[in-house]
């Protein structure tokens, strides 16, 4: 496999990704970021980033709109569930082991 094929496969598994995430609305970043230590806007930060590596003007804002397909607010205003307390517990002791 040469690197244009490889970088070909990694698109459309990343963009295949995005659309399971798009798609299974019912899970929650919180519940990602629990579960395998990224979510949603992670993906739109790497997004983000990956375009300033490569010279290209985007904001987070617009990367979160690819990432969820809609704008954030609109999504978090369809989809986004409250937290429980006990994600709420399990997240911060997440994020103290990362420190």
């Amino acid at each position: 496999m040469d690197d244009i094929e490889k970088t070909e496969l990694e698109a459309a598994a990343f963009r295949r990704l995005i659309h399971h995430f798009q798609t299974h609305t019912e899970i929650q970043n919180i519940d990602l970021m629990l579960l395998a230590g990224f979510c949603r806007n992670c993906l739109a930060k790497w997004y983000t980033a990956a375009a300033q590596d490569q010279g290209i003007e985007l904001s987070y804002e617009q990367a979160r709109d690819v990432i969820y397909g809609m704008p954030y607010k609109e999504w978090q205003a369809q989809y986004q569930t409250e937290a429980t307390p006990e994600q709420l517990a399990a997240l911060e002791q997440k994020l103290k082991s990362h420190a």
